[in-house]
């Protein structure tokens, strides 16, 4: 049976995952930082999860979870890097440091940091990775500035992995979804209504969406690499270059 890493489970895409892979006979790993979330979800699944507590930014209580992971779920075939957060729409100007810092240490080191870790057994077993990035990776708006480029950071590492990897059998995908309804505009907002209003009428994806697709990458045929994946909602499209005119 094999056993899936995945960040961030306490809600939206990642407790979705997690209850897609533990339904399709994988075991798993399900990280977070709420306990009672955790816990819930733990109770929820059964004896294919285990929840491992833990902020993703915190190595060394990271170290200290996954070092003591039970025989069952100790060999990781799959990591799914998808905890990561938005803070923020004010222009980079405007835009708090503090902000930026929590989602570079959050987006950025943090995934490389337990990539880094894992990366041994993930070819000592020929498994795979799941990064979650972004429509934000490749299409820029106002507001966006170090999320956007943090999600772009995802992709490309995804794709140097790839390069990296090659004759290893470890398989990398980078999935860039559009307008997922989860708890990502609030946080980002801290307003239930404006969250609201970024749904509203969009008729957009859900955590089950990706979960799904998430799955499908996964339990391709090991010869077969999916390397990255945009997804968007059919009422979500590109928008026209920005042009501001004088006078």
């Amino acid at each position: 049976m094999p056993t899936a890493l995945i960040t961030g489970v306490t809600a939206g895409i990642g407790e979705a995952a997690a209850r897609a892979f533990v339904d399709s006979g994988w075991h798993v790993v399900g990280t977070g930082r709420r306990a009672d979330r955790l816990e819930a979800l733990a109770s929820a699944l059964g004896e294919r999860f285990h929840a491992a507590r833990f902020d993703v930014r915190d190595e060394a209580a990271r170290d200290a979870a996954l070092d003591a992971l039970p025989a069952p779920f100790a060999e990781i075939d799959l990591l799914i890097n998808n905890a990561g957060l938005a803070l923020g729409l004010e222009p980079a100007q405007n835009a708090s440091l503090s902000n930026w810092t929590t989602m570079i240490d959050t987006n950025i080191t943090a995934l490389v940091s337990i990539t880094h870790k894992l990366l041994p057994g993930l070819i000592a077993r020929k498994g795979a990775i799941i990064n979650l990035a972004s429509v934000a990776a490749n299409y820029p708006y106002p507001g966006g500035n170090v999320y956007g480029a943090t999600k772009a950071f995802v992709r490309q590492f995804s794709l140097n992995l790839r390069s990296d990897l090659i004759g290893t059998g470890v398989r990398v995908c980078s999935i860039e979804p559009g307008m997922v309804e989860t708890e990502f505009s609030l946080v980002r907002t801290g307003s239930q209504e404006a969250s609201d209003r970024v749904y509203a009428g969009v008729n957009p994806m859900t955590a089950e969406d990706i979960a799904r697709t998430m799955l499908w990458v996964a339990e391709q045929p090991p010869h077969l690499n999916i390397n990255a994946l945009e997804l968007m909602p059919v009422n979500q499209a590109w928008s026209p270059f920005l042009v501001h005119r004088e006078g």
